[in-house]
């Protein structure tokens, strides 16, 4: 069972405000999805309806880094409005947990679900990163996409990460970072007691972002008329300042790993305190 939601930060109510609003609009016209279909073309997943860059091949990549077995436990962290987990639930038999700190999109997620899986195969809650309310290793697999740099508390996240997995359980998170930059998360990673699998390219991804914002100024007059000024303008503003910079863009996927049995985490440095929850 979930455990009772916690009280949310000022950070995380604000934050919530916000996503709130944005699938509220959203939801209320399909223009945000066809621009999303437009800049992926045949690799747009159009029953998922991702507001991510969630495409086929990144699917595939899931299933076969998660390895999931009819049954098991998936947990879809920052689920948004359902799609990928509701997706993977139906097409592995497995059972989902969605959690998401946008009460707008957990019950549009709800809304979906009969049209992927019986009622008792997925359940969506109100949580955070750093507070999912899920039992200790809970889950088989965990899946973040294109959410995870907004945690208010990345370390946090990956202790809870770590907590929710079974032993031998893995999850996958989509990155970014500039290609000039070196990776900070090995460390992050190796003190909530994960192991990195696998880190894969995803080159395709600062592609189809830089189609998807020029359609977005392309088509400004229908976003206003669609979803208010007030959310064309967040839109805008993020393809403004994202555009220029999407060729340094390195867009990667992670899979970690919850050790098990004998297998350990690189120990903690000598006087090096435990990421914090």
């Amino acid at each position: 069972m979930l455990a009772p939601p916690t009280t949310l930060s000022s950070k995380e109510a604000a934050l919530q405000r916000g996503y709130n609003a944005l699938h509220a609009a959203r939801s209320s016209s399909d223009v945000v999805a066809r621009l999303y279909a437009l800049a992926m073309g045949d690799a747009y997943p159009a029953e998922i309806a991702p507001a991510s860059s969630c495409d086929w091949p990144l699917m595939a990549l899931l299933v076969n880094r998660l390895r999931l077995q009819p049954g098991q436990q998936l947990v879809d962290l920052a689920c948004g409005t359902g799609g990928t987990g509701l997706w993977m639930a139906r097409a592995l038999t497995v059972r989902l947990t969605g959690i998401d700190i946008s009460s707008t999109a957990i019950d549009l997620a709800r809304a979906r679900r009969e049209a992927f899986v019986a009622p008792d195969a997925a359940r969506f809650a109100v949580a955070t990163f750093q507070a999912t309310g899920l039992p200790d290793a809970h889950a088989h697999a965990v899946v973040c996409i294109d959410a995870f740099s907004h945690a208010t508390d990345r370390s946090g996240a990956l202790t809870e990460v770590h907590r929710i997995l079974r032993p031998g359980g893995r999850a996958v998170l989509t990155h970014a970072l500039r290609r000039e930059s070196e990776p900070g998360w090995t460390e992050a990673v190796q003190r909530a007691g994960l192991v990195i699998d696998h880190v894969e390219e995803r080159p395709d991804e600062p592609r189809m972002w830089a189609r998807l914002y020029r359609l977005w100024q392309d088509h400004e007059g229908e976003l206003r008329r669609a979803l208010g000024d007030e959310q064309a303008e967040n839109m805008l503003a993020e393809a403004a300042r994202t555009l220029p910079t999407l060729d340094r863009r390195r867009a990667l996927a992670l899979t970690l790993r919850r050790p098990a049995g004998r297998e350990g985490p690189a120990p903690r440095p000598a006087g090096e305190p435990a990421a914090s929850r």
